[in-house]
């Protein structure tokens, strides 16, 4: 009888001593070594993407977000990120911006300001990348957390605040584009008027939506192609605004032509979400093209020092 449970009891404590003796770095050692780490940002993650969702991704303006956020995680992936680190004697200097995050978390959530919520879990969830990765890891995947940051929506003054001269120059330059060409339009601050119509532009047609969405979508394929040149890539990151700029002022001029020949029915419709979409795929194929040509530039350049 006795010897008959030995093996049984062998075998238990052998699969015991398996889980506990898990490699550290597997997904099983980690998840077995850090557990109420990862449960407690699940409990904070979950529902503020569920609000996050429903208040910013469903609108025009972050319509990016659900893309930065799965391409930002994707990005650890590319950069094999390694979560065996010790943060060592640095730990508890993280203690006071996880206190600040935990305290922003828990302000937005009760008041229901997205902004500072979603700015919050950022902040937790850097702190407990650090203390998953350690020090070298965690800068080595600064850019990645950096891109993440983009999934936080800005507060609306801020998104006022920026919008507001954009909104100003787009209108200026609408009008003055439109008028030499015999079109009954006229300007007074955003609002214009095109023979019995009068539109106001808004944010989405001021350059807000393409300004962040473009701006990420380009950190991101500039950090894959050209991450080892610095340079270079704050010279593409640079023209992203008058990409944008240029690109909204066709949007405007497309929504003033539609207004005046179908009517603000037909503008404000269908019509208006389906120009934003084709204008922000045509800033990003501009992005792309002004990349291919600088990359010819320096090809030929390159070529003509070494015959020189």
């Amino acid at each position: 009888m006795t010897s008959d449970t030995l093996p049984s009891q062998g075998a238990s404590g052998g699969l015991s001593r398996g889980w506990r003796t898990a490699d550290p770095r597997s997904p099983r050692g980690l998840l077995l070594r850090h557990w109420p780490l990862f449960a407690g940002l699940l409990l904070l993650a979950v529902p503020t993407l569920v609000s996050i969702g429903k208040q910013t991704w469903s609108t025009e303006v972050g319509a990016h977000g659900p893309i930065v956020l799965a391409t930002g995680l994707w990005l650890f992936s590319y950069n094999k990120l390694r979560l065996d680190g010790s943060p060592g004697a640095g730990r508890l200097l993280w203690v006071p911006p996880l206190l600040f995050a935990f305290a922003l978390y828990v302000f937005g959530r009760a008041y229901d300001f997205i902004s500072l919520e979603a700015l919050g879990l950022y902040v937790v969830f850097a702190v407990a990348l650090y203390l998953l990765s350690g020090w070298a890891e965690w800068k080595r995947n600064l850019f990645p957390l950096f891109y993440l940051g983009f999934v936080v929506p800005p507060p609306g003054w801020v998104i006022d605040r920026i919008t507001a001269p954009l909104q100003t120059f787009v209108s200026f330059a609408a009008v003055h584009i439109l008028a030499p060409l015999g079109y009954p339009i006229s300007r007074e601050g955003v609002t214009l008027t095109v023979a019995q119509y009068q539109l106001l532009v808004e944010d989405a047609c001021a350059g807000m939506n393409s300004l962040i969405g473009l701006t990420a979508i380009s950190l991101f394929y500039i950090y894959l192609m050209h991450r080892a040149s610095w340079r270079y890539a704050a010279l593409m990151v640079a023209l992203i605004v008058p990409i944008a700029v240029f690109v909204n002022i066709l949007r405007v001029l497309a929504l003033i032509l539609i207004t005046y020949y179908f009517g603000n029915a037909a503008a404000q419709g269908f019509l208006h979400v389906t120009t934003g979409l084709v204008l922000f795929t045509l800033a990003i194929a501009l992005m792309f093209l002004t990349d291919m040509a600088f990359q010819a530039v320096l090809r030929r350049g390159g070529r003509g020092h070494a015959a020189a």
